[in-house]
């Protein structure tokens, strides 16, 4: 397969048939990071303890998948339109999360009494609760949904503004990575934090420099050009397993503290494992990344990222009474947190995100997505 015919396919293509695997990976390293099992293995080899960067690669997913969406919207129809955006964003994002956070919010209040916790809910219901001091038990990964709605509602907009054409717009988006790691580095002052009694506010720089990483590659692979020059980086099928392996090493070697350039080169062969697995749909790591219990966690791995520090706290409680804690059989209760896990976001998904993710595929809401978008 040439470039050219490599490019033809992946502006037609409807699914990227990877994806959901890349995004079960994704949850299962985050899983392990809060997994019992892992506190066990304190002072091991580093690379068991980097199950934070899942976040990271979600938020380079993220970048890459909504900004070609838009692309594409905007060459079908001459514009994107923003209404139906915040419209489908909407419908994915919003009703399991304001389920568990006025569920958990309200047993912690309510049933159990903490009204000093009260102050808080605001900041879930708004998307701030990355800018929190304190946290509500249980509702910590809802920070990175934080960073991802205060994003998504600033990039659109940018892109409205933005002169059409991905050259203009990469660099842009190029700049502000550069930007945004120099201050994560400490190398490019910033303005100070503005605190208040709940809240410490600050731009997440280097959350959202993962999400331009996505979005910069968005954008280059939009023009056939662009798409050339990725393609001739990571177009051989064993291109992102050994992308992989690479990424696997830099966790080992990579300071404990990722930070500016580090993460910088984080992200970058993140970003190139993403390119590798949509350039051609037939490399080296397809079969097991489309595995279908893989692709399933994949489809409810929003689910499983909610509920999961919920799902842990279920998994000590079966286990408390016969007397084993997360000292005495941590691989046994890490086990039955993933299993607990699981099931809550299939149920979950089954019984109450697939009503609404149905409004979202029937187009209702402001103009609807072109079929052919769909189901990207």
């Amino acid at each position: 397969m040439t470039s050219d015919q490599a490019f033809q396919a992946f502006e037609t293509r409807k699914i990227f048939g990877s994806l959901n695997g890349l995004r079960a990976l994704c949850v299962g390293l985050v899983l392990w990071h809060h997994s019992p099992a892992l506190a066990g293995l304190e002072g091991g080899a580093r690379i068991l303890s980097r199950g934070f960067t899942g976040v990271d690669f979600f938020f380079v997913l993220s970048g890459f998948l909504i900004t070609t969406l838009l692309i594409r919207e905007e060459r079908r129809h001459g514009a994107f339109s923003l209404a139906g955006f915040y419209w489908r964003r909407m419908l994915r994002i919003v009703p399991v999360y304001f389920l568990i956070v006025t569920g958990v919010g309200g047993y912690y209040v309510l049933v159990k009494g903490q009204w000093d916790l009260a102050p808080l809910l605001p900041y879930y219901y708004l998307f701030f609760s990355n800018m929190l001091i304190g946290e509500i038990p249980t509702l910590a990964p809802t920070w990175s949904l934080a960073v991802e709605e205060q994003f998504y509602l600033l990039w659109p907009l940018a892109l409205t503004v933005l002169p059409r054409g991905a050259a203009l717009r990469g660099a842009v988006v190029l700049g502000l990575i550069v930007v945004f790691v120099g201050v994560a580095a400490q190398v490019i002052p910033w303005f100070d934090p503005l605190e208040t009694r709940h809240g410490r506010w600050q731009v997440p720089v280097s959350s959202f420099a993962a999400i331009l990483s996505g979005v910069f590659l968005a954008l280059v692979m939009s023009t056939r050009a662009g798409f050339s020059a990725v393609w001739i980086l990571v177009h051989r099928r064993w291109s992102v397993p050994l992308l992989a392996v690479l990424l696997l090493g830099m966790w080992q070697v990579l300071p404990g503290v990722l930070l500016g350039g580090p993460n910088l080169l984080m992200h970058t062969v993140m970003t190139l494992i993403l390119a590798g697995l949509v350039v051609r749909e037939d490399h080296a790591a397809a079969p097991v990344l489309r595995w279908l219990p893989l692709r399933r966690i994949g489809e409810i791995s929003y689910g499983i990222y909610l509920y999961h520090l919920i799902g842990l706290h279920f998994a000590r409680g079966v286990f408390a009474p016969l007397g084993m804690t997360v000292e005495t059989a941590p691989w046994l209760i890490s086990a039955a947190f993933v299993a607990i896990s699981v099931l809550m976001a299939e149920l979950s998904f089954r019984g109450f995100e697939s009503h609404f993710l149905k409004m979202k595929a029937r187009g209702g809401g402001p103009r609807a997505r072109p079929d052919h978008m769909k189901k990207i």
